[in-house]
C-alpha cells in the first residue's frame, strides 16, 4: 500500500522572535541542528520509509516559496498553500484530497508528521512509524504516537491508554485529555497510563474521510469534491470549498469523538521545542549551565540561554545574567527571564500594533 507523509508547516513560531520572522518561522530555523532546518530534518527523517516525491508540505501562501527554496529535494508541486487560514482538520482534509487525486482513490496511507519537533532516536522513530502505519492498515484505525511523560507538563494534551490491540505495543485509546493543571498533570505522570499527545497521526485516506464525514461533516463531505477539482485543475473550486470549512482542530473535531483510535507509545526522545527555554533540553551547557549559540562573551552568567544569529561581525555580551534569555540578530535583540519565554509572542504583538513590520 502506498504511503504519503503530510507535514503541516504553516505556523509562525512567534515565541522564537527575533530569530523567527514572517517568512522564516520556527520550522525554517536551525534550532536543533546547526546544519539543517527543522523542516529539512523532518523530511530527511522519514526518507527511509517515504521518499521526497511522496512528501506533501501544507503551508500558507506567504511561506510557500520560502519552503520551496528550503526543500529543493521535494517537488515544488508538493509544497501546497492552504487557500485560507484554517485549523488542522481542514488542512488534513486538503492533504487527503490531494493524495486521493494523485492515487485515483482513497487506499493510500497518510503519516501526518510535525515540522518543528525534536526526535532523538531516528531508528526508533522509524520503527514506531512502521508499526503505526501497519496498525492503521490492519485495524482500519486512526493511530497516533504517544510520548511517555518525563515531567508533569501542563502545556501538552494527554492520551489515556486502554487495552492492548494484539499488534506489537499498540494500545487502544480510552480518551484524550485537554491541557491539565499542575495537580492533574502530576496525577497523570504518577498513574503511568497516560501519554503526551505528539500531534503525529496515521490512517488511510479512506478511514480519515469516513471519520470526518461522521464526526465533522462540514469538512469531510468536501474531500471528494476537492479531489475532483484538483484532478481537473479547478483551483477556484478548491478555494471555495476550503474557505467554507470551519476553523477546527483534528484533535477536537475527529480524534476525540472517534472510537477506532489507537496509540503507539514512542520509543524515542521527543520535544516540541515550543519556546526558547527548550534549548536547555536540547543543547549541551557550559560549566555555568548556560546554552550558548553563536559568538558570545559571558561573565558571571548562569543557567541562561544566549543565541547570536547575527550575520555581521557582532559579539553578544552579558554580565550577571541568571535564568535569562538573550537573542541577538542583525536588526533586533530580545531579553527576558527564562520563565517568561512563552511570553515572547507578546513582543511580536506589541511591535505589530506599533507598526514595526520592518522587524517582523
Amino acid at each position: 500500500m502506498t504511503s504519503y507523509a503530510v507535514i503541516m508547516a504553516g505556523g509562525s513560531g512567534e515565541r522564537f522572535w527575533p530569530y523567527s520572522r514572517i517568512q522564516r518561522p520556527k520550522q525554517l530555523l536551525r534550532l536543533a541542528d546547526e546544519h539543517r532546518t527543522m523542516l529539512q530534518q523532518a523530511v530527511d527523517r522519514i526518507a527511509p520509509l517515504i521518499p521526497a516525491n511522496r512528501v506533501l508540505v501544507i503551508t500558507s501562501h506567504v511561506l510557500q516559496q520560502p519552503i520551496r527554496q528550503a526543500l529543493p529535494n521535494v517537488p515544488a508541486a508538493n509544497i501546497i498553500a492552504e487557500p485560507a487560514k484554517r485549523n488542522t482538520a481542514p488542512c488534513l482534509a486538503l492533504a487527503a484530497a490531494h493524495i486521493a487525486a494523485r492515487e485515483g482513490g482513497t487506499d493510500a496511507t497518510m503519516a501526518v508528521l510535525t515540522a518543528d519537533h525534536f526526535i532523538g532516536n531516528e531508528e526508533a522513530f522509524l520503527a514506531n512509524v512502521s508499526t503505526a502505519l501497519l496498525a492503521a492498515q490492519q485495524h482500519q484505525a486512526l493511530v497516533t504516537l504517544g510520548i511517555r511523560p518525563v515531567r508533569p507538563e501542563t502545556g501538552y494534551g494527554y492520551i489515556e491508554c486502554g487495552a492492548a490491540t494484539g499488534l506489537d505495543s499498540v494500545l487502544r485509546v480510552t480518551s484524550f485529555k485537554e491541557k491539565p493543571n499542575l495537580a492533574t498533570a502530576e496525577h497523570y505522570v504518577q498513574h503511568g497510563g497516560f501519554l503526551w499527545n505528539s500531534g503525529m497521526f496515521f490512517w488511510t485516506v479512506r478511514d480519515l474521510q469516513q471519520a470526518m464525514v461522521q464526526h465533522l461533516p462540514a469538512v469531510g463531505q468536501h474531500i471528494d469534491a476537492m479531489a475532483t477539482a484538483i484532478t481537473g485543475g479547478n483551483d477556484h473550486v478548491v478555494n471555495e470549498l476550503f474557505a467554507a470549512m470551519p476553523d477546527v482542530s483534528i484533535d477536537y473535531g475527529v480524534m476525540e469523538p472517534a472510537t477506532n483510535v489507537e496509540v503507539v507509545p514512542a520509543l524515542f526522545a521527543w520535544d516540541d521545542i515550543g519556546s526558547w527555554d527548550a534549548l536547555l533540553r536540547l543543547h549541551p551547557r557550559d560549566a555555568n549551565g548556560n546554552v550558548v549559540i553563536g559568538a558570545a562573551m559571558l561573565v558571571d552568567c548562569h543557567d541562561s540561554i544566549v543565541v547570536n544569529v547575527s550575520e555581521r561581525q557582532h559579539v553578544a555580551t552579558a554580565v550577571g545574567l541568571y535564568n535569562a534569555v538573550l537573542v541577538v540578530t542583525d536588526d533586533a535583540s530580545m531579553v527576558c527571564p527564562k520563565d517568561r519565554a512563552q511570553d515572547v509572542k507578546t513582543i511580536v504583538q506589541a511591535l505589530r500594533a506599533a507598526g514595526r513590520t520592518d522587524v517582523l
